[in-house]
């Protein structure tokens, strides 16, 4: 009978640590997302997307000028993500814009995330207003968020002075989650 305790004990802590572990393929951290790496090449999507849809942007390709976006799809469809390579020889990815919830951070952050929930685990850098939207630094990572203005107070919302971290609600929703990879 005591066989069967410790089955059942082992079978529930591996169960629950299984739980706890984040996704591989929708993990934020500093050096990847998800597939991507900070190092990987614009021109080796295909190969890291594989199993996935690229789309890029050929219009501002075949007119030589402004950002190349590249939007990646599953194959179901879902939006992904939409990268924005450098305009360098050997173009790595400077910036990424993430779109679908199911993309955390370490810490637990994704679109699905309040204000409260970034300042609870993040220090706060800088908030820059912008017409509709504020756009909130951190410290700890090159993740920035961008919340609606809709999201503020009435007194805040057509404000054009600069709002701080303190005048943000706590459930305010992330509107973007975005990386800058230099």
């Amino acid at each position: 009978m005591k066989r069967y305790y410790l089955l059942f004990g082992t079978l529930i802590l591996t169960l629950s640590s299984a739980c706890e572990r984040k996704d591989p393929v929708f993990l934020i951290t500093d050096e990847k997302v998800g597939k991507l790496e900070k190092a990987s090449l614009a021109k080796d999507l295909e190969l890291i997307y594989a199993d996935d849809s690229i789309v890029r942007d050929t219009f501002s390709t075949k007119l030589g000028s402004g950002s190349n976006k590249i939007k990646v799809y599953e194959k179901g469809g879902k939006h992904l993500l939409t990268l924005t390579p450098k305009n360098d020889s050997l173009a790595t990815i400077e910036n990424i814009q993430v779109m679908d919830s199911r993309f955390v951070s370490e810490e637990g952050i994704g679109l699905n995330s309040t204000f409260k929930d970034i300042k609870d685990r993040y220090t706060i850098k800088k908030v820059v207003t912008a017409l509709n939207n504020v756009v909130i630094f951190v410290k700890e990572t090159n993740m920035y968020f961008t919340i609606d203005k809709s999201e503020l107070p009435a007194n805040l919302r057509y404000a054009s002075s600069n709002i701080e971290a303190v005048q943000i609600p706590d459930g305010a929703k992330i509107k973007y989650l975005m990386i800058g990879w230099d």
